[in-house]
């Protein structure tokens, strides 16, 4: 029996042989067409080479290319393990033609292979075409040998292909494979034809017009080929059965299910089996590209999924998780075609392990509170929408893992209901937002969030990506419309820009058109929570509501954020490591140009704390370790020693980073959203500027990583060596020389003081006045230029030369003047230099002064009333005082 496996390389080995190029699977979020959730063709990665935007190297090309049909106008989840050929993920094999061969050739190509190659009998095999297209109807008899009754012409719009209301488009030609008389069903275009029996394997597009209006159409200049042919439905054929699921490519995770749980994998649990087989490889490969659950957009579709098969599960009688279980056997199975898978198998195994954990938690409450109101209603009712909203609301039940529930039982959800409720619950919301200034713009973003829904985020994977024009913001208003030289902000259904949060800065780039549109994206904010807000001037052409745009971040820049906010990690764990575990994060900035951290401690780093902890966090850079990121509960991620950041509020789920090589963990593990390097060594290089207080208790280090890292050590360089030139010393001994300096300046310094006392206590002519005062000596001199820091000291030696009694002396300079007063100690019960130094600062024109009993100091700023201040300061030795 020929595999699947097989069934794949033998494909493209074949298309490979006939001139086309092999090319891998695209990721299964589209990053080119933005009106998709998921890549759900084969010719998605290669929209853009049709219509003429992107030139690739080759003119054919053969792919088997991964699909998810589970969200949007393409949703197969309801159906999967009730029918024998609905998936939500599965393999679509394809050959292309850009502008090379036509009909002819792609007809021959196809016949060759299914008949030659796979060996398909030719009188089990019929075709349709477009009414209308009677050269592939002549080429389909000339080349197949096909009868007349076995060319089916379709009227319908299920044999004309269009990749919208405008572009490229074209007649098709189907495949089928009939099963036997013995299935119920017939031929395609009969009143029977959704039967079993005659199964669809292959839809050849031949895209030969251009629509470019509703009534106007007109013939391509290049006509190309775009076909797709299931895996799955192939690999039933070739391996003789009728029902995918018994295909190898599926049977065997049913029969893991089954053994892990141990239960029939044919039983009464059959289409259980099949459901959790489905979603398993649907969950696995959303996971491995990227996705991760969440209750928005492409995240909220995973977690449906995910919780479905769960559901599942739990109907088999598993009692702990299993979908994590099954992960080796389907890498076992896939991971040598699809290498991302085995790559991703660590993310894959802990987020449904954890999904299912929280899911467990809920499941039963909500299960019965299902069953109460069951048991309330009559034997057919329908479910009310508001307890189906409560299950949704409080219990995470997505509204068709409820109908599934019921399906069994024959009921129906008051689906009418159900919305009524979701729209009361989010009018009350708004009404929380009602008020005014901040609060009331803030309210608009509110507003355009529950019109337009949140923004899905593509940042993690990739720095340029496709998306819509939601919505347009400017003055603080929604337009339709941006004009060049205008400023707003853009609003896209995804974006790899990063909205500012978590401490890191958002993402600035651009954001372009057809025809050279460019709008420049200044900054990028989270508004409402969700709503990734690109804020920035239009540069060039107009952008409306409901345009097609490339976003492009500058990778640059985010190189940059991401060392540096990396860094962040690996300086809070060097931090503990240095100081001791009472450091937490109290605060951070993560821009481009620099990384601040603000940090619980009690005093200043010494010099050597600094240095342990830049040695430790450039060792850990160097030790170029992976940088991993997983998805955790945030009270198991704490518990499994992760850090949780300062101020941010956690979710159901938290991204865990986990960097650097520990002894037996990684060096750091912290609860963190924001975009990092894939390897510590992408850092390059950590350097400490700058380390003070903000506060009581809290400190803050500024640092800078990278290539700024290198530029500051450059510059510290240059500034030592110019200070070794202007020292005349080499620069290693600059600091010896610096001291010495130092050292010769104090003594300078001290031999100055000593000459000034001199000066102004040697008595004589040029010496301090000398009088009695009511039994009072009272020495007192007016000085010019002594600084104000010399003058205590002259006071304090004057005090020691008259033995007792009071020193007043006043320093002009630039026309301001300095006044000190002393006191001896034997005089403080009578005199107090605060009332007399007060007195003397009045006459400057100065306002009082301050100091202790014994000594006290003021200013003022008329220099020219000296010798009035110390006249001032002898009338007040005379008079009472009074402290």
């Amino acid at each position: 029996m020929i595999s699947g496996n097989e069934i794949r390389r033998t494909f493209l080995d074949y298309f490979a042989a006939n001139g086309h190029e092999p090319v891998a699977s695209s990721p299964l979020v589209p990053h080119n067409d933005p009106t998709l959730m998921f890549t759900n063709a084969g010719m998605v990665q290669f929209k853009n080479v049709f219509t003429g935007v992107e030139q690739r190297p080759y003119k054919r090309a053969a792919t088997s290319q991964k699909c998810v049909r589970a969200g949007g106008k393409h949703n197969d989840l309801d159906n999967v393990g009730y029918t024998a050929r609905h998936h939500t993920f599965f393999e679509m094999l394809g050959n292309f033609s850009f502008g090379d061969y036509f009909k002819e050739r792609a007809i021959e190509l196809a016949w060759n292979l299914i008949t030659d190659e796979f060996g398909l009998s030719k009188d089990r095999l019929c075709v349709t075409v477009y009414h209308e297209d009677d050269e592939a109807h002549d080429l389909w008899r000339r080349i197949a040998g096909l009868p007349e009754e076995r060319i089916i012409r379709i009227a319908t719009s299920d044999n004309f292909w269009a990749m919208g209301d405008t572009g490229p488009c074209g007649p098709c030609s189907e495949i089928f494979y009939d099963h036997g008389d013995h299935i119920p069903g017939g031929p395609p275009g009969s009143p029977d034809e959704d039967g079993d029996r005659f199964v669809e394997i292959w839809n050849l597009v031949f895209m030969q017009y251009e629509q470019q209006s509703a009534d106007r159409r007109v013939d391509l200049p290049r006509p190309s080929i775009d076909t797709g042919m299931g895996l799955e439905r192939i690999a039933a054929i070739l391996q003789g059965k009728h029902d995918n699921y018994d295909t190898d490519l599926l049977r065997k995770l049913i029969e893991a299910s089954a053994e892990a749980i141990g239960v029939d994998p044919d039983g009464e649990g059959r289409i259980s089996h099949r459901v959790i087989a489905d979603h398993l490889r649907a969950s696995s490969f959303l996971i491995a590209d990227g996705v991760l659950p969440s209750n928005e957009g492409r995240g909220y579709v995973l977690r449906r999924i995910m919780r479905r098969a769960m559901r599942h599960a739990e109907m088999l009688g598993a009692e702990e998780p299993l979908l994590h279980r099954l992960v080796p056997t389907l890498v076992g199975m896939m991971g040598q075609a699809f290498p991302e898978l085995g790559r991703a198998e660590p993310l894959i195994r802990e987020t449904l392990k954890l999904e299912e954990n929280n899911f467990k938690r809920t499941l039963a409450r909500g299960l019965r509170l299902l069953e109460d109101e069951l048991e309330r209603l009559g034997d057919s009712a329908a479910l009310p929408g508001e307890v189906a909203f409560k299950l949704y609301d409080t219990y995470g039940f997505p509204l068709d893992l409820t109908q599934d529930a019921l399906r069994a039982r024959g009921r129906g959800v008051d689906v009418d209901g159900f919305n009524a409720a979701m729209a009361r619950q989010k009018a009350e919301a708004r009404k929380s937002w009602a008020g005014s200034g901040e609060q009331a713009t803030e309210a608009v973003w509110f507003d355009l969030r529950d019109q337009v829904g949140a923004s899905e985020f593509l940042g993690y994977a990739t720095e340029r990506a496709e998306g819509e024009v939601v919505a347009i913001v400017r003055d603080g208003a929604p337009v339709e419309r941006l004009e060049a030289g205008e400023s707003g902000a853009l609003i896209l259904n995804q974006t790899p820009f990063y909205g500012e949060s978590g401490g890191q800065v958002g993402d600035t780039g651009r954001i372009a058109g057809p025809g050279g549109v460019r709008f420049i994206v200044e900054d990028t904010q989270k508004r409402a929570a969700d709503l990734h807000v690109h804020t920035g001037r239009m540069e060039k052409g107009a952008i409306a509501v409901g345009d097609a745009l490339t976003l492009t971040v500058d990778g640059e820049r985010r190189n940059r954020i991401r060392a540096n906010h990396s860094v962040t990690h690996l300086l809070h764990k060097a931090l503990r490591e240095t100081l001791g575990e009472h450091v937490t994060q109290k605060g951070s900035l993560v821009a481009d140009d620099r990384l601040r951290f603000d940090f619980s401690h009690p005093k200043a780093l010494t010099e050597d704390e600094i240095a342990a902890v830049e040695a430790a966090v450039n060792g850990v850079i160097r030790s170029n370790g992976a940088v991993a990121t997983t998805l955790m509960r945030p009270d198991e991620a704490v518990e499994a020693g992760a850090l949780a950041l300062f101020g941010e509020k956690y979710g159901e789920e938290v991204r865990v980073v986990a960097m650097g090589r520990g002894t037996d963990r990684p060096y750091s593990v912290e609860l963190c959203g924001g975009i990092h390097v894939r390897r510590t060594g992408d850092i390059a290089l950590f350097k400490i500027i700058s380390e003070g207080a903000v506060a009581a208790g809290v400190r803050r280090i500024e640092a800078v990583t990278g290539e700024a890292a290198r530029q500051y050590m450059l510059s510290q360089e240059i500034r030592l060596r110019e200070a070794a030139s202007a020292l005349r010393a080499a620069p290693a001994d600059v600091p010896g020389r610096v001291v010495q300096l130092i050292e010769e300046r104090k003594r300078l310094e001290r031999e100055l003081m000593e000459a000034r006392k001199a000066l102004a206590t040697g008595g004589g002519k040029g010496g301090i006045e000398v009088r009695e005062i009511e039994g009072v000596r009272y020495a007192s001199r007016k000085l010019d230029n002594v600084p104000p820091k010399d003058l205590r000291g002259i006071v304090d030696q004057s005090k020691k030369d008259i033995g007792s009694g009071v020193v007043a002396l006043v320093s002009v300079s630039d026309g301001k003047a300095a006044l000190v007063v002393g006191v001896t100690d034997d005089l403080l019960s009578r005199c107090d230099a605060r009332i007399l130094v007060r007195a003397g600062s009045a006459a400057l024109g100065g306002k009082g002064g301050g100091g202790r009993p014994e000594f006290a100091q003021a200013g003022g700023p008329d220099g020219a009333a000296a010798e009035a201040a110390l006249a001032a300061i002898a009338e007040a030795i005379v008079a009472p005082q009074a402290a």
